[in-house]
């Protein structure tokens, strides 16, 4: 099995779940809870849980909450590999859900605006080995330099590689564009319907897939309710749709879910149904449990 190692943000999230519609400027009643958060580190989390052999590198603050992720990482089977920053704090992230499962995230990176390519430990970039970069971690100003340098780590020592494109506003912010040019020589693209069109202008996935393939050789495309659509250079889409779900309790880590199911079957080289299949089995699991994570 290749180990897979990823790079990205860490955070707690602080989820506000409304049990009644929102009432603007004034007071809802909400369901409040805490738990791991962080696109990259949601990843790991998921392909550790999943049983596959998996690796963080990301950076968290010297406080508790720092601790308590990291705890919560080793809790998965994760091989976290998380620098104490002495200054910042842990990422945290408010995440508010109506009362339909719709988020809406209100995000402070604290720590991992700091990563740098000093923190990369060189031991995980190993030929065979993959390397998974959160698109957070390449939007990000701050952290940008370490993910351009673990990415040529991982091109030099002979690893594979992939990339999420994170989420729709900061991509919009950043422009498609530096994004392309940041992440292009990567193998593997996951984005999202609404991601893939900010990078391609076009509204229909599978247009906007083969656009990509210029860029990326391979490109998964989530689709939520619709599954999933993987296009690879000169081969016919391949679309898989979601298993039912009776009931979305919350949408908050899905996209990460899906990532962690798709990798380890791909890496296996098994067909792109199979590993599609396997992305929208666990990303379904995720609609089911509050929070971005697995229980614990």
């Amino acid at each position: 099995m290749a180990r897979i190692v990823v790079i990205g943000d860490l955070m707690t999230d602080t989820v506000a779940h409304a049990t009644l519609p929102l009432a603007r400027g004034s007071d809802t009643p909400a369901k409040v809870t805490t738990h791991g958060g962080g696109s990259g580190a949601n990843v790991a989390a998921w392909l550790g849980a999943d049983g596959a052999d998996a690796a963080f590198i990301g950076r968290r603050g010297a406080d508790i909450a720092g601790r308590n992720r990291d705890m919560e990482l080793m809790g998965y089977g994760v091989d976290a590999r998380l620098v104490m920053d002495p200054e910042r704090p842990t990422g945290t992230c408010v995440v508010m859900v109506t009362h339909k499962g719709e988020r809406t995230m209100l995000s402070d990176p604290g720590a991992n605006a700091a990563l740098s390519p000093d923190d990369l430990p060189h031991d995980l970039f190993v030929p065979g080995a993959h390397l998974h970069v959160s698109g957070y971690t390449l939007l990000s100003e701050g952290a940008r330099a370490a993910a351009l340098a673990a990415l040529d780590f991982a091109g030099r020592t002979g690893m594979s590689t992939s990339v999420d494109a994170a989420s729709a506003a900061p991509l919009e912010r950043v422009g498609a564009e530096p994004f392309l040019e940041l992440s292009g020589n990567v193998v593997l693209l996951f984005a999202n319907a609404a991601e893939a069109k900010i990078m391609t202008g076009r509204d229909d996935p599978e247009q906007a897939a083969r656009v990509l393939t210029a860029w990326y050789p391979q490109v998964v495309i989530k689709l939520g309710t619709d599954g999933a659509l993987f296009f690879a250079n000169g081969r016919p889409p391949v679309r898989v749709p979601a298993p039912a779900v009776d009931r979305v309790v919350d949408g908050t880590g899905a996209g990460d879910a899906f990532v962690a199911g798709f990798l380890p079957a791909w890496l296996d080289k098994k067909p792109p149904p199979e590993a599609l299949g396997s992305g929208c089995r666990l990303a379904a699991h995720a609609l089911n449990l509050i929070g971005a994570r697995p229980v614990l």
